[in-house]
């Protein structure tokens, strides 16, 4: 098996699982900027046995102040969510979502931090997927999965604080371009870029079809950056939501990158930091 396939799974590879009948936690993970309760969506159509989970209040930690606008779930938290949604030691994980691949790239990302092994993202979301749906809320037997960190932001992924955005070798911005230059910004109070940082734009690192590009195309754009394997690379977003579709990519490539969880909300939240524009 190679890299891609460890962090990916094809529409067609995931209906041959089922379809023998090994076992398989699916985990719906709709949200996006716009829409962030996905749960409506969900009971009107999900992939078989499939479980909603909230990008906003299960992957997000809310009370944690002074840390963006989706700071990191807490350890303990986050296995009482898994359980919830039926997550069980050696059962794989394949999650999805139908915008962007933001929603299932985050819930890649917190798993994965958690130390929970064989989680993947369904390439091309909800739309590749070609078998039935199932409508209404589902509601899994209990799991019993184990997260051992505490704090994921010191766990199995690594993230970098505020300061060590700065100091990585590559920094890349995941923002639309015209976030990034500061044109524009829809959510948060200062627009403009951390000095230094490289845009690549989550969505650029996606076909027409929401797939992930292919490896030679994402190796060939990264590098593009100054990005190969054992470059110290960080990336941050908006908020450290869509950072995680450029993660994943780039893991798919062997880049082992780190995210700064705060992102630009964190960053622009302190009137001490340096703002960026153009670029």
């Amino acid at each position: 098996m190679g890299v891609r396939e460890d962090v990916l799974v094809t529409a067609e590879e995931l209906a041959r699982r089922l379809q023998a009948g090994e076992p398989v936690t699916l985990l719906d993970v709709r949200w996006e900027l716009s829409q962030p309760d996905g749960a409506a969506a969900h009971r009107r159509g999900h992939l078989p046995g499939a479980v909603y989970v909230s990008l906003d209040d299960e992957l997000t930690d809310h009370s944690r102040t002074g840390r963006g606008r989706h700071p990191l779930p807490s350890g303990p938290a986050l296995q009482a969510a898994a359980r919830r949604w039926g997550v069980r030691t050696g059962v794989p994980v394949v999650v999805y979502d139908d915008w962007n691949r933001a929603g299932s790239a985050r819930a890649w990302w917190v798993l994965t931090a958690a130390g929970i092994s064989d989680v993947r993202i369904l390439d091309g979301g909800l739309s590749a997927w070609k078998g039935e749906l199932r409508t209404g809320a589902v509601t899994p037997e209990p799991g019993d999965v184990t997260v051992a960190h505490d704090d994921l932001d010191a766990a199995a992924r690594r993230t970098v604080s505020a300061d060590g955005a700065l100091s990585a070798s590559v920094l890349l911005d995941a923002r639309a371009p015209e976030r990034y230059r500061g044109e524009v910004e829809p959510v948060d109070a200062v627009a403009g870029h951390i000095p230094g940082a490289r845009n690549v734009p989550s969505t650029g690192l996606l076909t027409e079809d929401g797939r992930w590009r292919a490896g030679p195309e994402l190796t060939r754009l990264f590098a593009d950056h100054g990005v190969k394997v054992g470059t110290d690379v960080a990336v941050y977003c908006g908020s450290g939501v869509t950072a995680a579709v450029n993660i994943a990519a780039l893991a798919a490539i062997g880049v082992d990158a780190a995210l700064f969880p705060g992102s630009w909300s964190q960053w622009s939240s302190d009137p001490s930091r340096p703002v960026a524009r153009g670029m």
